[in-house]
């Protein structure tokens, strides 16, 4: 099994999603000893954003002729060469941090991880098991007061949805900021939630 790990926490080690993304790939490992991981730090070393200059990278016939573009279409190749995705996906401001939105972004390519050959669109990656460690400061699961404001989860799992894959897996820590006894057990209880987890 192939392993990409994704973090984009600004937070360095005080990240609750870099704490429960690393949780995920030992568990990963643990379970499949032969698992091999590429890791990439999206707040390290963010991908650039789209741009007029390196929207070529989008065709996949396209050179890599620029570092940029380089840079891009390596994101899309560590893709496809995975068969897990584990990202840690803090909320910033009701949706995902800016640094994640490129290399999601960078990942939407005609061809490659979508097909309009059909007439409608038809994601590539259903082989792919996604596995998203999410943290929240307030609460915004469907029964919350804050619901109609998570542009976070419901984002990510339109966008994977897009692109083909069913094995979307979330485990959360919410209400990360609403003291200190409410985040203890809000990471307890998604550090329970990967202890769950099976082999692919």
């Amino acid at each position: 099994m192939n392993i990409l790990h994704i973090d984009s926490s600004i937070l360095e080690d005080q990240s609750v999603s870099r704490k429960l993304s690393a949780a995920v790939v030992a568990k990963l490992t643990a379970l499949e000893p032969g698992a091999s991981v590429v890791y990439r730090d999206l707040s390290r070393s963010p991908l650039p954003q789209l741009s007029t200059a390196n929207a070529a990278a989008l065709d996949p016939a396209t050179p890599s002729e620029t570092d940029e573009v380089r840079a891009l279409q390596l994101a899309v190749a560590q893709v496809l060469d995975a068969d897990t995705l584990v990202i840690g996906a803090p909320m910033y401001n009701f949706s995902v941090p800016a640094q994640l939105k490129s290399w999601l972004d960078a990942l939407a390519v005609p061809g490659k991880t979508f097909s309009y050959e059909t007439g409608v669109p038809q994601g590539l990656l259903g082989a792919k098991r996604v596995i998203i460690a999410s943290s929240r400061g307030g609460v915004y699961s469907p029964e919350s007061p804050m619901a109609a404001l998570e542009h976070h989860e419901s984002y990510l799992r339109a966008f994977f949805g897009f692109l083909g894959v069913t094995r979307l897996e979330f485990v959360r820590a919410e209400g990360m900021k609403m003291g200190v006894e409410q985040a203890e057990n809000a990471v307890a209880g998604a550090l329970e939630q990967v202890a769950q987890l099976r082999a692919a």
